[in-house]
Formats: C-alpha cells, structure tokens, sequence
C-alpha cells in the first residue's frame, strides 16, 4: 500500500474514532472530553481530504485544490476554539465579559467560529466530493453523502448571524445534542466509508 492510501486510511480512522469519543462525551457532559478530541478530528480530516486530492485528475484537480484549502481553513478554526476552550476557559479565572466572549457554553465569539469552521469544513467536503470517482457502491455512496454534507455549510454560516442561538446561551439545549449526535452518525458513515475507499485502492 502506497503512503498517498495509509495516510487516507489513518486520517480516515482519526476521524472515526474522534467523532466516537465526540458522541459520547456529549452524552457524559465531559467537557475537556468533548473539545479535546475535536483537534484530532481537524488534523484527521486534513489527512484525509489530502489523499482524496491526490487521486484529482485532470479534470477533478481544480476541486481538490479548493477542498483542501477549505480543509486547512477548517483546522486553523477549530484548533483556535478548542484549544483556547481547553486551556484559557478551563484553566484561568476569567471575568464575565471574558467568558461570554472565549467560553464555547455560552455561544458568542468562540461558539460562532466554530459553526464557522464546520460550515468550511461541509464546503470541503462538498468539493471533494465532485472529485470522487465512482468505481463501486460504497464509493457512489461515498461520493453522495460528500456532496449533501456540503448544505451544512448554509446553516452554519446563517444561523449564527440571526442570533436566535443567543436565547439559549446559558445551557445545552437537548435539540442541540441530539442535532450533534446525529451529525456524528452522519459523519462516521463518512470516515468508515472513506477508510473502505483508501483500503480497496491498494
């Protein structure tokens, strides 16, 4: 097997494990937990999107390209909110303004960026998407959950700019876990076809 191929797989199975330990975090309420591994997932993502461009033709190159700067503009977002999560707002006493502006919980500043980078992150994935090709049922599959991650990015970039999130800073709203859970169902199907594809293509 090529390196191209087991980075894909490796990046491929970061990202299912990652999305795993998301999941239950959020059922535990472990917050380090939760944004811990969220900077695995920005690495394991990058990882995989760059083998899928690496099988870009001719054709398919344009895409790939603009799917993995997408990727790369991901990772520096989420990496800034969960590091900062992980260490400013759970290891120092900051004020009340502080908190409202750096702490996720309560949906400002750092909680706006970080739908910000998941909605990048569906446009990398829609990109890549339109690169895949298609050699199989799995990767037909592959290729179409790709492409309709890809209106995630809709959402995450409105929502946080009609402010109807701010109403429900102060706690975690049961829709918005199981909003989460679901999106980690999605995107595990994602990462376990994505390892299937780099294993086949030996």
């Amino acid at each position: 097997m090529n390196l191209k191929n087991r980075l894909g797989k490796i990046g491929s199975l970061i990202n299912a494990i990652s999305v795993i330990l998301f999941a239950i975090c959020m059922i535990i309420s472990f917050d380090f937990g939760s944004y811990f591994v969220c900077i695995f997932l920005s690495i394991g993502f990058i990882m995989m999107i760059a083998a899928f461009e690496d099988e870009c033709n001719e054709n398919t190159r344009t895409a790939g390209k603009i799917a993995s700067i997408f990727a790369g503009i991901y990772a520096v977002l989420i990496m800034i909110v969960y590091f900062t999560q992980c260490t400013t707002v759970l290891n120092e006493n900051l004020s009340n303004e502080a908190m409202k502006i750096l702490n996720y919980k309560y949906m400002g500043l750092l909680f706006n960026l970080d739908l910000l980078g998941y909605g990048i992150m569906a446009l990398s994935t829609f990109f890549i998407g339109l690169t895949i090709d298609i050699k199989n049922k799995k990767d037909k599959a592959l290729k179409t959950l790709l492409l309709i991650h890809g209106l995630f990015f809709i959402g995450c970039l409105i929502m946080p700019m009609t402010g109807v999130l701010v109403n429900s800073a102060d706690e975690t709203s049961i829709s918005g876990v199981i909003a989460l859970e679901f999106w980690c169902l999605y995107f595990l199907y994602i990462s376990i076809l994505s390892y299937m594809h780099f294993k086949d293509n030996k």
